[in-house]
């Protein structure tokens, strides 16, 4: 049985309710409200920080393996809590209940995965550089961490801050989203419980007042952020002013580059999951189809039957796709929708409100876009995927890289050697040949260009985490 928790902040392991306002959490799927959230204000973030600090100067000198047993226990802990955290993602989101405990399972994956990998960071060897005196280099933790994550995937997104933060010897000072905080108000309280006072404290609020906050605290080493691309800018100005390190991963606006020589079949089923998964709320969603003109029109039809398949609902209609996260976020979606059929594309699938208790939308297939569209150059962030043609590769290779984003992309075809070539022709932190947006722990997943610098998952997240001192010892005798 699922298990609303309080709507509380976790800071040195007891709940706090401070608050300079409350904002409602609503049930995407029935628009009904589960909680009002406490809002942080600068004084609370301020304690939350400073506690952290303090257990900083025990959890960052504790041996590595302390930290991955205590990281390891952690996630023990939260697979026997796991239906509960199953249930509350899929209130919190709407999403259907086999995708909430997929995604859950993989988060705490990540988290053993980060336990074992902090024991394994390298850097340089010692040696005689200088006559006389050896130097080696050491990898430090920054101190606190301030992480801030999005709604679209609540308890992956805390795993991706967690499991580095945490592992490379950093305390860590976490916000949700205010439209999906219960599944991180549960892992606050049961970190409290593994991990140690202000290990892992939470804080609970909107991005205007604890966010900015957080971000403009000057005991805050670094900012990792999960969010769109505004937000972005706004943190990385913020963070200027103290010269405080930020990760940030935002927005993107994926290319699906689908040649004459593809497997149509798999591309359709790659375009149906990749871009309606989550109901297309994914910052690498296939949402920008470049199809050559051999397979243009085949590849459209496809895409038109199996898109207007996919079943919508809530999670106890056990539906493929469940709502988008808000009313607001519906009105946007829809908005784009609306404007490129005004411009000349063709809405050939969906395009519409759900009439049901909810913020649904039908899935939606765009066809013919011009490349300076709107629906092309910007990320809409819900289930609506377009469809372009393209006369040879290179026109491909260009439209590809024709937007300000540069997260993720795909390359379909049969042909390894155009594989690699244009995978490494396309701006973007990552591309997948014959299939779209999967991730592993042990790969490092973050953009380029408007869509951010450093990186998640992956050694090279925890190494984000620290700095390197240079030691020297003189030993002339």
């Amino acid at each position: 049985m699922t298990t609303v928790p309080a709507a509380s902040h976790w800071i040195g392991g007891k709940p706090s309710h401070d608050a300079v306002a409350t904002i409602p959490v609503i049930d995407p799927a029935s628009g009904n409200t589960v909680l009002d959230l406490p809002v942080a204000s600068a004084a609370v973030v301020d304690e939350a920080v400073r506690d952290s600090r303090a257990a900083f100067g025990t959890w960052g000198r504790a041996p590595h393996s302390y930290r991955a047993a205590k990281l390891l226990e952690l996630a023990d802990v939260l697979t026997a809590d796991l239906d509960n955290l199953v249930g509350l993602e899929s209130l919190d989101v709407g999403k259907p209940e086999p995708h909430a405990r997929q995604e859950i399972n993989w988060a705490i994956d990540l988290i053993r995965f980060a336990a074992g990998a902090g024991r394994a960071l390298e850097s340089l060897s010692a040696g005689e550089y200088v006559p006389g005196k050896t130097s080696f280099v050491r990898r430090e933790p920054l101190g606190v961490i301030a992480g801030i994550t999005p709604w679209n995937y609540p308890m992956v997104m805390l795993a991706y801050k967690t499991a580095a933060a945490l592992a490379a010897g950093n305390t860590l000072v976490l916000k949700p989203a205010e439209q999906t905080p219960l599944t991180t108000i549960r892992v606050g309280e049961l970190a409290g419980q593994v991990l140690g006072d202000g290990v892992l404290n939470v804080v609970l609020g909107d991005g205007e007042t604890t966010g900015a906050s957080m971000v403009a605290h000057p005991d805050v080493a670094l900012v990792t952020l999960t969010g769109d691309t505004s937000t972005g800018r706004i943190v990385a100005r913020s963070a200027a002013d103290t010269l405080k390190r930020t990760v940030l991963e935002l927005g993107g606006k994926s290319p699906v580059l689908v040649f004459g020589d593809a497997d149509l079949d798999l591309v359709a089923n790659g375009i149906r999951k990749g871009g309606f998964y989550n109901s297309g709320q994914d910052c690498t969603a296939a949402s920008r189809v470049i199809a050559h003109a051999d397979v243009y029109d085949e590849l459209a039809e496809r895409l038109r039957e199996g898109i207007a398949g996919i079943t919508v609902g809530a999670p106890a209609d056990e539906p493929e796709m469940g709502p988008v996260v808000s009313a607001e976020q519906r009105e946007r979606v829809l908005g784009f929708v609306e404007r490129a059929d005004a411009a000349g594309a063709k809405v050939t699938v969906g395009g519409t409100a759900v009439d049901r208790p909810g913020y649904f939308v039908t899935p939606t297939l765009v066809e013919g876009p011009a490349q300076d569209a709107e629906i092309v150059q910007r990320e809409v962030f819900g289930p609506v995927v377009t469809i372009q043609r393209a006369g040879d590769e290179d026109e491909m290779v260009a439209m590809a890289n024709g937007t300000a984003y540069g997260l993720g992309a795909s390359v379909w075809t049969r042909n390894v050697g155009r594989a690699v070539d244009v995978s490494g022709r396309i701006d973007a932190g990552a591309v997948w040949v014959n299939c779209h947006d999967v991730v592993t722990p042990e790969m490092p997943h973050g953009g380029v260009r408007a869509s951010g610098y450093g990186k998640d998952l992956s050694l090279y997240s925890i190494a984000e985490m620290t700095h390197l001192k240079h030691v020297m010892v003189d030993h002339e005798r």
